[in-house]
């Protein structure tokens, strides 16, 4: 049963979803940052293999279960940019403000803005797992120019949910978890994890 794990990631905005996502199931989080984990190299053109990649370099220097999450945005017209560089769209340091307008100026003119958040899950119950647990979700929209709403983080001003037609920024918390890539890679997650009784109970994410 896990009970404890980390989380290989210093972003504060995933940080709070997954704690959230994962409370119900009374895992504590622990965020990389706060065990004196240094981020790793983020070589791979795939999620899966990134994620993969975080998920056992955390559990390396924590001898703890470990968490990954690999996620981007593809936009159809950028050919699936930025991609696994949606982080560091614009360069270092990363910034959110800079990526967006970069985004924005790389689709001036464009009609088609059609795009879709990916996300890859990655846990490992020790660095050598044999069986890494994998979960994906995708969350489909569009790109618009101008920012909406105060929430969220990333790319989430920027992107209008094709079904409400509210950015991620606009959306509650509880709608944004259950239409979110994010969202639905942890339900994914979750059912695998209790599958293979890792978990106690399966209470939806």
């Amino acid at each position: 049963m896990i009970e404890r794990l980390v989380l290989a990631s210093n972003n504060e905005g995933k940080l709070r979803e997954f704690r959230r996502l994962l409370a119900p199931h009374r895992i504590d989080v622990v965020a990389q940052a706060e065990l004196g984990i240094p981020e790793p190299a983020e070589p791979h053109a795939t999620f899966v293999e990134n994620a993969l990649a975080k998920a056992r370099h955390a559990s390396v220097h924590s001898r703890l279960p470990a968490l990954a999450d690999d996620s981007g945005i593809c936009v159809v017209a950028l050919g699936g940019a930025p991609g696994v560089l949606s982080a560091r769209y614009a360069g270092e340091p990363k910034s959110d403000a800079r990526n967006n307008a970069k985004l924005v100026a790389a689709l001036a003119g464009v009609a088609d803005r059609r795009a879709h958040y990916a996300c890859v899950l990655a846990l490992v119950a020790g660095a050598d797992d044999p069986e890494p647990v994998i979960a994906e979700g995708r969350w489909h929209g569009r790109v618009i120019d101008a920012p909406r709403g105060g929430g969220g983080f990333g790319y989430d001003p920027h992107f209008e949910d094709l079904a409400s037609g509210l950015t991620g920024a606009e959306l509650p918390l509880e709608r944004k978890n259950a239409l979110s890539h994010r969202g639905k890679a942890m339900r994914e997650l979750v059912a695998r994890l209790f599958e293979r009784g890792m978990i106690r109970e399966r209470v939806p994410a």
